[in-house]
């Protein structure tokens, strides 16, 4: 498992949820993100809704599994 903290940046204002759980979804590995207590798994549209406004907070982003290391950089380069 590697983890990576991040800012998430005014992408995600430009981008909709859906690109974000479509990018999770194209990786093997578990990927979950952190924020205010609060754990996702970034596969779940659901669940990347529930966390709310990612713009500006700051994350922990977790990936485990064979593509763990690519999952990682994909999310980092979206939600950066």
């Amino acid at each position: 498992m590697i983890k990576k903290e991040i800012t998430v940046g005014s992408s995600m204002i430009e981008r909709p949820i859906p690109m974000l759980v479509q990018t999770a979804g194209r990786f093997a590995s578990s990927i979950r993100l952190s924020m205010d207590n609060k754990e996702i798994n970034l596969k779940s549209i659901m669940g990347v809704i529930s966390i709310g406004t990612l713009t500006g907070h700051d994350v922990i982003i977790s990936a485990d599994g064979k593509d763990e290391s690519e999952a990682i950089d994909a999310i980092a380069e979206f939600l950066g």
